[in-house]
């Protein structure tokens, strides 16, 4: 499926990171801005990736698409949903014009990724510029050809600090044949105590979230296995454009007028004691905090239990995401000097060392 839309500008966006090598000129590489939100304050020229756009390949019987860096993620999920495929790790949007381009820069992954993999598990390759000016492809488009060193899944999640990615080859799955979700009346600590039983067992669910009152799940699957969960399960109907909302940050939690935290944690971790209103998501995994509570106090206790933080509220803090190691710290800075010497790509994005 084509659209008159499509475009390789590859050789434009090429130029401008030549240009900008010349004269050292930061670059700030953007889509349609969706996830500006995310991570330190870049300075320095836009590179819009927007102009280079379109579904490269897609063969269903194989599974795999291909899609230049500015194709409107919308437009990805169209083109497999006409086909009943989907990206199963659910990428996020927070915008209608979110582009391909940003969802594996950012790696930000949805409901069922805990039963489905992150977006990086889905990358089978890509085309970068460097910041040696050149355009190199990594990977390919089968699962035996991602071997050694993977450039291509390290670009996912990377806030564009390695690269300009122009194009990327996903891995893409049948959608299920049923789906149903349901909503559970039980506190938080009964429900993360069901969850760590029901990960033990059979069960086709790939989403699971508390909101304080109630445990919200999703069954897909066969017919039968949908059906025998349900009636085991119990539980009321609910809308499945709940994990939408959920996704898309559309849920009422979002509103409310508080810095909001992502707390990445083991999955069976008890409900934390920090201050301000909760949400469990990814059965227990993935924990959204709204509170006014510092940053270090947030982060030491959701260290203590062996998680990390991320701060979604653009300019509180100077660290959004959470701090490294200096032997970590010392790897993040060895791979942008080899791919980005002059540090031209989204310059102090994820931390001021890079």
């Amino acid at each position: 499926m084509r659209s008159e839309r499509d475009f390789d500008d590859s050789g434009a966006l090429l130029e401008q990171v030549n240009q900008a090598m010349e004269n050292t000129t930061p670059l700030r590489i953007q889509g349609s801005n969706s996830k500006a939100f995310l991570g330190r304050i870049v300075a320095g020229e836009v590179l819009d990736t927007r102009s280079h756009r379109g579904i490269v390949s897609y063969d269903p019987t194989e599974l795999v698409i291909t899609a230049r860096c500015g194709t409107p993620l919308s437009e990805l999920a169209q083109v497999l949903d006409d086909a009943q495929q989907m990206l199963p790790c659910e990428p996020p949007s927070f915008d209608d014009g979110a582009t391909v381009g940003g969802m594996i820069a950012c790696g930000l992954s949805g409901p069922r990724r805990p039963w489905s993999g992150s977006v990086r598990d889905f990358v089978l390759g890509t085309r970068v510029i460097t910041g040696h000016g050149k355009h190199l492809r990594f990977g390919g488009e089968v699962m035996k050809n991602v071997a050694g060193y993977d450039l291509s899944r390290l670009m996912a999640g990377s806030f564009g600090s390695l690269g300009v990615i122009t194009e990327v080859s996903l891995k893409v799955l049948p959608k299920p044949r049923q789906c149903l979700s349901i909503s559970l009346e039980m506190d938080s600590e009964r429900a993360l105590l069901r969850l760590a039983e029901w990960g033990q067992q059979p069960l086709p669910i790939s989403a699971a979230c508390h909101d304080g009152e109630r445990l919200h799940l999703r069954l897909e699957g066969g017919e039968g296995s949908v059906t025998a969960a349900h009636d085991r399960l119990g539980g009321e109907w609910l809308d499945s454009a709940y994990w939408t909302d959920l996704n898309e940050h559309q849920l009422r939690f979002f509103d409310e007028d508080q810095p909001l935290w992502r707390l990445s944690v083991p999955h069976n971790t008890p409900r934390l004691a920090l201050p301000g209103k909760q949400l469990i998501d990814w059965g227990g995994a993935q924990r959204w905090l709204k509170s006014d509570a510092e940053a270090a106090f947030i982060r030491k206790i959701v260290a203590e239990v062996g998680g990390h933080v991320t701060c979604y509220s653009h300019g509180l803090i100077d660290s959004p995401f959470q701090p490294l190691p200096a032997a970590l710290m010392r790897y993040h800075r060895n791979l942008k000097q080899q791919l980005d010497p002059r540090g031209l790509f989204n310059p102090a994005r994820l931390y001021a060392e890079l």
